[in-house]
């Protein structure tokens, strides 16, 4: 009975539905799997908090530095450094026939190609250290933000890296503020070769700003037409600010045309340190190169750029003692026309006429018994103290140079002794010797620029003109100055494959003048005929 009672019961008891168990199924496999999430949120955060304890300090190394860092930063496939291969000589390999080689060098041939194509960071270095990089090429594979971030770790460790060569990696306008503040950390750093990257934005500008060291910029090949043209004018000069490190400015095989030219030439009417210009491959016409022409002989300054000068020679007359109140009267004195301007006043006029106005203090404080006296006495008895105030703060600025005092008892030259000026005021073209001429003040243009490259456009004779009118008028004003340092000017220029025929009257009076300007042989090569030597 006991045991036929406990099997009813048994029976009687109901059986789990497939749907409860089903649940109870998938609630185990959710556990199991938030048991595994949070395992592993563990592992992570004690490896960070191993990395961050233990962060890699660069050796100086990039063999060793870079595989660590993308290591690091969890990359699965690291780039490889490799020593850039030399260029070998053509028909070098021709030589050698078949038979001649061995199965093993043809497949280490066919690895050398095909290797070229695999993402790799190719060095160039000197006397076979591996720490003294010089130059450093990146072609052809994309670099995102977390490369961008390896590389602004290792790459400024490199204390002799030189050059930077970009080309069709991809960078964005959105990562290019970070390139350039990586350039501004490697302290040797002074060429980029950023080419065949087109920035929608146009942001290139952003790399030739007032802070940036770089001395050589080439941007070949990045779709740079008239918008972007104009802002990489604006950033060669502007009536306040000039770039100073740029030397070489390369912007061949791009869409400027005659609007972005004239911007160009905008950036070089008050841009004193650029030395070379590539514009070759270009849509340049005739306009463009009668708005660059223009810039590099004596120029017209516009009526902003005349207030500008004056308000600069008033500076440097005045010492730089102008106050708030005096400020505001120069202004007024600025706005009103007249025909005795401070441009036509020499600078030994304009210094007789402050030390004409500070006699008659010098009269009335000789005549003066007392400080009792009549009204007369007393109106001009506040004028003294603030000319004599006015005299013991000029003295103030200007100090005698105590090397010159102690070395040699020469007399300071006219240099020494005029007002201190600020360093870009002391730099500024506006301050050079101007030309007064029909109502007009004329600079003597930007004869700094020595080297520009015009191939592969479509000028034509009109144009051909006017630069051998400049480089004419170029060579007259170099003789003009017997003995002294004279700006050479344009010593090569580049016109070849442009719309006139090479035999022209033009073009051949231009080659013979450059000829004997040209301190350098030209090359005739493949070089010199496609115009890619600037």
């Amino acid at each position: 009975m006991g045991t036929r009672g406990a099997v009813q019961a048994s029976r009687s008891q109901p059986s789990p539905s497939p749907w409860a168990m089903r649940k109870k199924g998938e609630r185990a496999a959710r556990e199991k799997v938030a048991a595994a999430a949070l395992e592993e949120e563990a592992k992570s955060a004690a490896r960070k908090a191993e990395q961050a304890e233990e962060e890699y300090q660069c050796t100086g190394i990039l063999e060793q530095d870079f595989p660590q860092l993308c290591a690091r930063a969890g990359l699965s496939r690291i780039p490889r450094v490799t020593l850039r291969p030399a260029p070998t000589a053509p028909g070098a390999e021709e030589s050698e026939t078949p038979a001649d080689k061995d199965i093993q060098a043809r497949l280490a041939g066919i690895r050398r190609k095909y290797s070229y194509f695999q993402p790799c960071v190719q060095v160039e270095i000197e006397h076979d250290d591996p720490r003294n990089v010089r130059e450093i090429f990146l072609r052809g594979w994309k670099i995102e933000e977390k490369m961008l971030g390896i590389l602004s770790k290792c790459l400024p460790t490199l204390a002799n890296l030189q050059a930077l060569h970009l080309w069709k990696v991809g960078v964005t306008d959105l990562l290019l503020p970070s390139l350039a503040a990586l350039l501004m950390s490697c302290t040797s750093l002074r060429t980029l070769s950023l080419e065949g990257n087109p920035l929608p934005e146009h942001s290139f500008y952003k790399l030739m700003g007032n802070e940036s060291t770089l001395a050589h910029l080439s941007l070949r090949n990045n779709d740079i037409g008239d918008a972007a043209a104009k802002l990489i004018g604006q950033s060669l000069s502007t009536l306040r600010s000039s770039n100073r490190s740029l030397v070489s400015l390369v912007l061949s095989f791009n869409h400027i045309s005659d609007v972005g030219a004239g911007y160009i030439a905008e950036g070089l009417r008050l841009n004193r340190s650029l030395l070379s210009l590539s514009l070759s491959h270009n849509d340049i016409g005739d306009a463009g190169a009668l708005r660059l022409a223009e810039v590099l002989a004596p120029f017209a300054l516009t009526h902003t750029e005349v207030v500008e000068r004056r308000w600069l020679l008033l500076k440097e007359s005045l010492g730089q003692l102008c106050t708030k109140h005096s400020d505001i009267k120069i202004n007024r004195l600025l706005s009103l026309p007249g025909n005795m301007t401070v441009d036509k006043l020499p600078p030994g006029k304009q210094n007789k006429t402050v030390a004409k106005k500070k006699e008659p203090s010098r009269k009335e404080e000789k005549g003066q018994p007392g400080p009792g006296g009549s009204g007369g006495a007393s109106s001009s008895a506040a004028l003294p103290g603030r000319k004599e105030d006015f005299k013991q703060t000029k003295k103030s600025t200007t100090p005698p140079d105590p090397k010159a005092t102690r070395t040699k008892g020469v007399k300071p030259s006219s240099k020494e002794k005029r007002s201190p000026t600020t360093e870009m005021e002391a730099a500024n073209p506006l301050l050079e010797q101007a030309e007064h001429r029909d109502g007009k003040v004329f600079l003597p243009g930007n004869r700094e620029l020595i080297n520009l490259n015009l191939a592969y456009n479509h000028i034509t004779e009109q144009g051909l003109r006017a630069f051998l009118a400049v480089v004419k008028r170029q060579q007259q004003m170099r003789k003009v100055p017997a003995g002294a340092k004279g700006k050479p000017g344009l010593l090569r220029l580049s016109l070849q494959k442009n719309c006139f025929p090479p035999a022209c009257e033009a073009f051949v009076q231009l080659q013979e003048l450059l000829l004997l300007r040209d301190p350098v042989p030209k090359r005739k090569g493949k070089e010199e005929e496609q115009g890619l030597g600037a």
